[in-house]
């Protein structure tokens, strides 16, 4: 029987998986030609300050990670302890071009027996928005997670209102999984519905083709 244009796409099946836990994730420093992933600390909160205030990316709205100039400071500290605590993996993002401070990225709720993490926490300078550093960012990040940490599964969530993301995450090559709706009460008193996204294992060498192609063209 065909298959209609709107139907969705069938979803990758693994015929076997791994039974036992991934490793808990480190703050390492990855790498490829375009940026460095430092594992965060107190030495980037000056330069993350320029970052927030490059474009004034805290004002944008339905991004309420990206803390103003003045939170930098807390955010990082509270970021810290999560890590230390084992709960997250924080990196500063370096544009190896200038070797500055260029964003921020985060691997979380990690899920060790299932080998699944969410992506996200990101936020990058305004200046380097359409110049493939987040995309190189993503990139590394998951080439870590994917043949590295041998995960079977990658989530990123993004508040429904948040367009530019939506789109930034599907040109990933990431698919919707679906919509957690009412799913948080934001600072404002507003309600956001959470859509989820996620790339499987068996996904990822296309993906990964469909970044390298991007980046060099």
């Amino acid at each position: 029987m065909s298959t209609s244009a709107s139907s969705p796409a069938p979803i990758p099946t693994t015929a076997s998986v791994p039974t036992g836990a991934m490793d808990q994730p480190r703050g390492l420093v990855l790498e490829n030609d375009r940026v460095r992933l430092e594992p965060l600390g107190p030495q980037h909160v000056e330069g993350l300050r320029e970052v927030v205030a490059d474009g004034e990316i805290w004002r944008i709205p339905y991004a309420p990670h990206v803390p103003s100039p003045e939170q930098v400071a807390d955010t990082v500290a509270a970021q810290r302890a999560s890590d230390d605590a084992g709960r997250t993996v924080s990196w500063a993002v370096i544009d190896r071009g200038s070797d500055r401070v260029v964003g921020h990225t985060t691997f979380l709720n990690l899920s060790l027996r299932d080998r699944r993490l969410e992506l996200g926490t990101t936020y990058m300078a305004g200046s380097t928005h359409g110049t493939g550093l987040n995309a190189a960012t993503k990139l590394v990040l998951l080439t870590h997670a994917f043949e590295q940490l041998t995960c079977l599964g990658v989530e990123f969530r993004v508040h429904h209102l948040n367009i530019a993301s939506r789109r930034a995450v599907e040109r990933l090559g990431a698919q919707q999984d679906g919509i957690l709706r009412a799913h948080r009460i934001m600072p404002d008193g507003t309600l956001r519905h959470t859509v989820v996204y996620s790339i499987l294992a068996d996904e990822w060498t296309g993906v990964k083709a469909s970044l390298e192609h991007r980046l060099r063209g």
